[in-house]
């Protein structure tokens, strides 16, 4: 699959529930918006992250990926302990400086 090294890191490190090695793939003032939740900065991201997991036991699997210059297009399946499980889920990247700039999970 043709994605970039930081969205493959972001994915491991998702997947490995490494709070750590996911919030390194953030810039500093990245925004995530997810569920109509917006959450900037590493800090905020992280907690935002850490609650998921916690509340669901969520386990993402990439299944595609696009790129578009800086633009990473990913679509994912997503199953934990949530109604509807397992659902795919696309993933916007913006990557900048080597970092995630902005992510909107939809």
């Amino acid at each position: 699959m043709d994605m970039p090294d930081i969205v493959n890191m972001y994915f491991n490190a998702d997947s490995g529930s490494n709070a750590d090695a996911l919030s390194d793939t953030f810039a500093i003032e990245a925004v995530v918006e997810d569920e109509g939740s917006r959450h900037q900065g590493v800090v905020a991201i992280r907690e935002w992250w850490a609650a998921a997991k916690k509340a669901t036991q969520y386990v993402s699997e990439p299944l595609e990926s696009t790129v578009d210059g800086n633009k990473v297009l990913a679509r994912a399946k997503v199953s934990g302990q949530f109604p509807g499980s397992p659902v795919t889920l696309s993933y916007a990247f913006t990557i900048k400086d080597g970092k995630i700039a902005r992510l909107e999970i939809r």
